[in-house]
């Protein structure tokens, strides 16, 4: 199920922000991101759902979607639409059981870790890194997305070095969509 996942999903860095909080998210919409996820590692509980309460309200406002990243309770106190789960995670199937109405992506590094996603209600994965980016292991490549693509049936979002160079490259492989900080700073 895609629940009308948007094409451009947008992970927020606020340390990369170049303006306050409500300018920087809207020129993520105007750059075409309908969803956002908010993956703030640096932050204790209290400040990060402060800054999530923030964001829920401007993504209501603007229409786009929300997920926090690796924090369902922080998701389900805002009001979120979804959870974004890193490679080791709880399990999909026990937030899907429990919150059926959440978007749950996951992000995947391997065809396994994909496929496994699949199996467990994954609505989206992130396969990354498709290029090189420093520190972030090594790129799986257009082809390596290519053969996630042919066996995975949920959608895939590519990540990982993607920028208006090498963005048509990558839809040409079918994937379903892009995720990116950078991309839409």
């Amino acid at each position: 199920m895609n629940k009308n996942l948007p094409k451009f999903y947008a992970i927020t860095n606020r340390k990369r922000f170049k303006y306050p909080l409500e300018k920087q998210i809207k020129i993520i919409k105007e750059k075409g991101a309908g969803i956002i996820q908010l993956r703030e590692k640096d932050l204790n509980s209290e400040d990060l759902y402060k800054l999530a309460r923030k964001i829920r309200d401007l993504t209501k406002e603007l229409g786009m979607l929300l997920t926090v990243n690796d924090r369902l309770d922080i998701a389900i106190l805002v009001g979120a639409d979804g959870v974004h789960l890193p490679e080791k995670s709880v399990p999909i199937s026990v937030i899907k059981k429990r919150f059926p109405y959440l978007i749950v992506g996951k992000s995947c590094h391997s065809l396994e870790c994909a496929l496994n996603s699949e199996k467990e209600g994954a609505d989206y994965i992130f396969i990354s890194p498709i290029f090189f980016v420093e520190g972030k292991g090594k790129p799986i490549g257009l082809e390596g997305l290519k053969e996630v693509i042919a066996k995975v049936k949920i959608p895939i979002y590519a990540l990982g070095g993607i920028n208006k160079e090498n963005l048509k490259e990558v839809f040409k492989t079918g994937v379903y969509g892009v995720a990116s900080i950078r991309m839409f700073l």
